[in-house]
């Protein structure tokens, strides 16, 4: 422990020789002398004195006008000042010293005990001070370093996120062509051998997506800004889309893929349906992948309700190579596979299953995990749906290709895309529904085109060299010709980052639809902003 200074201070020599050497005995105390007050003071002011003894009846100084003088001065009034006096004990004399400064009064003749007890005690209750002190100083050092880690954490959080931006721009951008070429191939008349490799080339998009997903889904969930949106859809629909999704996967591989619905399931519920394909399908990939021969099967079995609130399990069991006991629960973890040679084996980024229990926890739901090495394994998701009452009046036009549907005659419409494969496409699809198309390559062309004609609708690509999707919708909603002010722009994005989709809203944006996009929810997403009825266009 750090010795603290103490200062006497008496103008007789043997006074100081006499409290020196009672004094001698406490630990932890540096004892300095002086029969001089002016001489005290200076050392009181150049020296680190914690504590100062004063006698107080001194010549020229007294006692009580020294402590004033140490408390008056900021670099001495910490220091805790003791008065020695033979003088009376009168409450005049008490009062005096403590409005001079003075913490306690010792009294000649001194009592070894009790001025060895009372000059311990201050001793102490500075030592306590001064780790106050340092404890003070660690912590706001901590809180500095705190603010530090945090600033460079948010600091990493945006170069993050900005890396996703344009990863996400970069990347979906070119899947957008390849999903609308697709998109247009399966409306082209070809034989059954084309069609196979379409099929295929549609399942490797479709697997290529769903990487870029998992990536910025799980980016997404750790930094809490995945969003979940609750829907009313067809749940017994959702169940065998995924089954044709993946019975085709199932046939290359030569493995048996079922499905097994309980009757008992309500046809319609209320959740995230986007969330529980998701879950089902990582569940799904993971079998397929893992399994060579035999079989896997997609269960949805109804557990409980109450009310309109229905429990449900949905299983995915597969006869695969299974997983050691010791590292089931390390599966679920990003990044993680159950064996190290696994990813050697059958490669993969260890991603699904640990979106899926971050998805589950999100959703109020809980995953579970069976298996048994070498025979296979078993998945679950058991979560909780509102059942609804829903009519079927949007099913039938989902159902139906893009080239059916209800033609837009006239309708005409302006394109700002910088990338040729997308404006070919979206150029494409609005003419196979009668739409009069002009396409531009960036928004300073798009402010151009709307100077000289009229246009329905504007959908204008969020990242365009020379000016952005937003600048010009912003421009656009300030210009000084009423119709543009108010003319529909539905945005078209590569990025999935919901700041961003903010922003187009925020630019004046009517709506925001991603890429790739469904051209089903293109085409209802002008005619929504369009105010477009279904017989307007039949």
């Amino acid at each position: 422990m750090k010795s603290i200074n103490l200062l006497i201070l008496d103008d007789k020599e043997e006074n100081l020789i006499s409290l020196q050497a009672l004094l001698s005995e406490i630990e932890d105390i540096n004892i300095i002398c002086s029969t001089d007050p002016n001489e005290a003071l200076k050392i009181c002011w150049k020296n680190d004195i914690s504590i100062v003894l004063v006698d107080v009846q001194m010549p020229e100084i007294n006692g009580f006008e020294f402590v004033s003088l140490l408390k008056s001065n900021p670099k001495t009034s910490h220091i805790v000042a003791i008065m020695v006096t033979a003088i009376s004990k009168e409450d005049k004399f008490l009062i005096r010293g403590l409005k001079s400064g003075a913490v306690d009064y010792l009294y000649k003749p001194l009592n070894p005990e009790i001025t060895i007890a009372k000059v311990k005690s201050f001793v102490q209750q500075i030592h306590i001070q001064e780790e106050i002190i340092h404890k003070n100083q660690e912590l706001e050092l901590s809180r500095k370093a705190l603010m530090q880690a945090h600033e460079e954490a948010e600091a990493a959080r945006k170069s993050k996120e900005i890396f996703l931006a344009n990863m996400s721009h970069e990347i979906r951008t070119p899947i957008n062509g390849i999903v609308g070429i697709i998109q247009m191939l399966k409306s082209a008349d070809l034989n059954s051998e084309h069609q196979d490799w379409l099929h295929r080339l549609e399942m490797a998009s479709d697997s290529l997506l769903l990487i870029i997903n998992d990536i910025l889904d799980i980016s997404k969930i750790d930094s809490g800004k995945l969003k979940i949106e609750f829907e009313e859809f067809n749940l017994e629909n959702l169940l065998l889309d995924t089954e044709k999704f993946f019975r085709f996967k199932a046939l290359n591989k030569k493995i048996d893929f079922r499905v097994d619905i309980d009757s008992t399931l309500p046809k319609y519920v209320r959740f995230d349906s986007l969330r529980l394909q998701q879950i089902i399908s990582n569940f799904i990939s993971n079998s397929l992948k893992f399994t060579d021969t035999g079989e896997i099967t997609l269960s949805a079995t109804k557990l409980a309700q109450q009310d309109n609130r229905v429990e449900i399990k949905f299983t995915v069991k597969d006869s695969g190579i299974g997983i050691k006991p010791e590292v089931v629960e390390k599966i679920f973890q990003a990044f993680e596979q159950g064996d190290d040679g696994i990813t050697k084996k059958f490669g993969g980024t260890g991603l699904g299953l640990a979106i899926v229990k971050r998805l589950a926890n999100l959703l109020g739901g809980t995953v579970h995990a069976e298996s048994e090495y070498g025979r296979g394994s078993q998945f679950s998701f058991i979560t909780e749906m509102e059942e609804i009452s829903h009519t079927e009046a949007n099913e039938t036009q989902e159902n139906l290709a893009y080239t059916q549907l209800s033609k837009l005659n006239d309708l005409k419409i302006l394109i700002a895309e910088d990338n040729d494969l997308n404006s070919f496409i979206l150029s494409h699809m609005l003419k196979t529904w009668n739409c009069d198309v002009t396409i531009v390559k960036n928004g300073r062309l798009a402010l151009e085109a709307l100077e000289t004609s009229d246009y329905d609708v504007v959908l204008m690509d969020a990242h365009m060299p020379i000016m952005s999707g937003f600048e010009a919708i912003r421009q656009i909603r300030t210009n000084h010709i009423e119709y543009q002010r108010t003319m529909p722009i539905i945005t078209i994005s590569a990025s999935v980052l919901e700041h961003e989709q903010k922003a187009a809203f925020e630019a004046g944006a009517n709506d925001v639809i991603g890429k790739p996009f469904n051209p089903i929810e293109l085409y209802n997403k002008i005619v929504k902003v369009c105010g477009i009825h279904s017989h307007d266009r039949l």
